[in-house]
């Protein structure tokens, strides 16, 4: 996996299969070019809108850049006294502060979730395709603010690592390894056990020890206590948000459908107008949201749901409290 993973960092991933030109369920490297543009008007900066769920009426408030520490010197009058380091100041026996300066720029790390459980849609576009274009939009305006970008792509088999940069270089990288996994998504992959979000999340901890923006964009497929404990972990030291994007037969499935699914291997039929099938998917679905939704109250993580049912841009906007254009 390692290699593949260096592989797709470098552009000499093995050529996927031949895909669909079609927007909606594959996305190239000019169509994540192309959001630029559009993306002009969101922000991730600590200053929100009244109505955007990042806002601290409605989560936790984003934390922006971090401090660094410049220099001890003696304490002036009009100094705020809630800068003096007490430990020095009983030390030598008169009053110093510390002075601190805001860092110039704040990493941001955006995780994108590309695995064939994200490879599905039944009505505008499939889930993978509304999760690419969010993390492009987002990486373009991330950059933009002035602040270092860089993300994880992972899909069943291949996990790429862009270590954040304050530089079209790597955002050129980024959606680069974007755009190549989502490429391997096709109806003919193999049946492989993926990489678990959970192992995913802990590459994240290693390299986001503290105060980075890190957004989280998956459908969060295969979560477990294990996830909670390193979500948590990742809350407490960073700015956190969660993405989850779904599709909208989640929690409205047709009824009448005779559905046939299939891992590659084995299939199975489900028969959607069946009372106890539409039950067990509608409780799989909920139970998912409603897990995230918990995180967000214990640990005051923003969510900013995504439906792949709907074009990207608009939910965006409306969740970031803006008009429509």
């Amino acid at each position: 996996m390692k290699d593949r993973a260096a592989r797709i960092r470098t552009g000499t991933l093995p050529k996927a299969p031949q895909v669909t030109g079609d927007p909606r369920i594959h996305v190239d490297l000019a169509h994540l070019r192309s959001l630029e543009g559009p993306a002009r008007g969101l922000s991730f900066l600590p200053r929100q809108p009244a109505q955007s769920v990042l806002n601290g009426r409605h989560a936790s408030r984003l934390r922006g850049r971090g401090l660094n520490f410049e220099e001890l010197r003696d304490y002036l009058p009009g100094d705020d006294i809630r800068a003096i380091d007490w430990k020095v100041t009983a030390r030598t026996g008169k009053p110093h502060v510390r002075v601190m300066t805001e860092e110039r720029d704040r990493p941001a790390l955006l995780v994108v979730d590309q695995r064939m459980s994200m490879f599905f849609g039944t009505e505008r576009s499939m889930k993978s395709v509304t999760a690419a274009e969010a993390a492009a939009m987002a990486a373009f305006r991330i950059l933009e603010q002035g602040d270092r970008v860089g993300g994880i792509v992972f899909g069943d088999e291949v996990l790429a690592e862009i270590r954040p940069q304050r530089s079209r270089a790597a955002l050129n990288r980024f959606l680069t390894a974007l755009a190549e996994a989502n490429g391997l998504l096709h109806a003919e992959a193999p049946n492989v056990d993926p990489i678990g979000l959970t192992e995913v999340l802990r590459a994240v901890a290693r390299i986001a020890r503290r105060n980075h923006l890190i957004v989280v964009l998956s459908d969060f497929d295969g979560i477990d206590g294990e996830t909670e404990r390193v979500v948590s972990g990742l809350a407490r030291h960073n700015d956190l948000i969660l993405v989850p994007v779904s599709d909208p037969s989640a929690g409205d499935l047709p009824k009448g459908l005779r559905l046939i699914v299939t891992d590659g291997e084995l299939q199975a039929e489900i028969d959607t107008g069946a009372p106890a099938a539409r039950r067990g998917l509608a409780e799989m679905a909920g139970g998912r949201i409603g897990e995230i939704l918990d995180w967000q109250r214990r640990f005051g993580v923003p969510v900013l749901p995504l439906s792949a049912g709907e074009e990207t841009l608009p939910q965006m906007r409306r969740l970031l409290g803006l008009g429509p254009r």
